[in-house]
C-alpha cells in the first residue's frame, strides 16, 4: 500500500512535497557538478536550466519513486 501523506516530527506532509524536496537536492547537486566542470556556460539562462532540473526531477521522483 503506497502512502498518502508522510510523517515527520507529527507533521504530516504531501508526497509531492518530499518529491520536490529531493528534487531540489538533486537539482543543486547536477548544477554543482555543471559548473564545477564549466559545462553551465552553455546555457543562456542558468537559473532557469537549475528551475528546469528541479521540475524534471520531481517529476521523476513523483512517478517513480513515491508513487501516490
Amino acid at each position: 500500500m503506497t502512502p498518502s501523506e508522510f510523517e515527520i516530527g507529527g507533521i504530516f506532509v504531501p508526497p509531492l512535497l518530499v518529491a520536490a524536496l529531493f528534487a531540489w537536492v538533486l537539482a543543486w547537486v547536477t548544477a554543482w557538478i555543471l559548473n564545477r566542470f564549466r559545462f553551465s556556460r552553455f546555457f543562456f539562462y542558468p537559473p532557469l536550466v537549475f528551475l528546469a532540473l528541479i521540475v524534471i526531477y520531481t517529476v521523476i521522483i513523483g512517478t517513480f519513486i513515491i508513487p501516490s
